[in-house]
């Protein structure tokens, strides 16, 4: 009985350090794609980001924001020319995992942290 308690244990052990996989270096700069919804209606975007520049492409517009990075996986977007209050927020992103060429990340507007969403960006460039 104690032998399979200490199996158990260890299993445990082993199990809650494990760490999913972040190469967030490799998503600072390039052309991404990303699905979001609007109104229950699936849309596609496409965001290219250099350094402290994100441009965003999406329902034939095209928007700029600024990019701070607070750590390797963790950055705030801030639209550089916002067209109403909801817009003039910033927008903080932290990269949860990544893969080869897609990273899964969550945001939320910058203080409130009680309503975050999730999403998945493909690298494509």
């Amino acid at each position: 009985m104690i032998r399979y308690t200490l199996s158990i244990l260890f299993l445990l052990l082993l199990t809650s350090c494990y760490q999913p996989e972040r190469n967030c270096k490799d998503f600072k700069n390039g052309k991404f794609t990303f699905d979001y919804m609007v109104d229950s209606v699936a849309k596609t975007g496409v965001f290219t980001r250099e350094n402290d520049l994100s441009i965003e492409y999406y329902e034939g517009k095209i928007d700029s924001s600024t990019v701070r990075w607070v750590n390797d996986c963790e950055y705030i977007v801030k639209k550089i020319n916002p067209k109403s209050m909801a817009e003039e927020k910033p927008v903080h992103i932290k990269i949860l995992t990544t893969t080869d060429n897609s990273y899964t990340f969550e945001f939320n507007i910058v203080g409130n942290t009680k309503t975050k969403s999730k999403g998945t960006a493909i690298k494509t460039d």
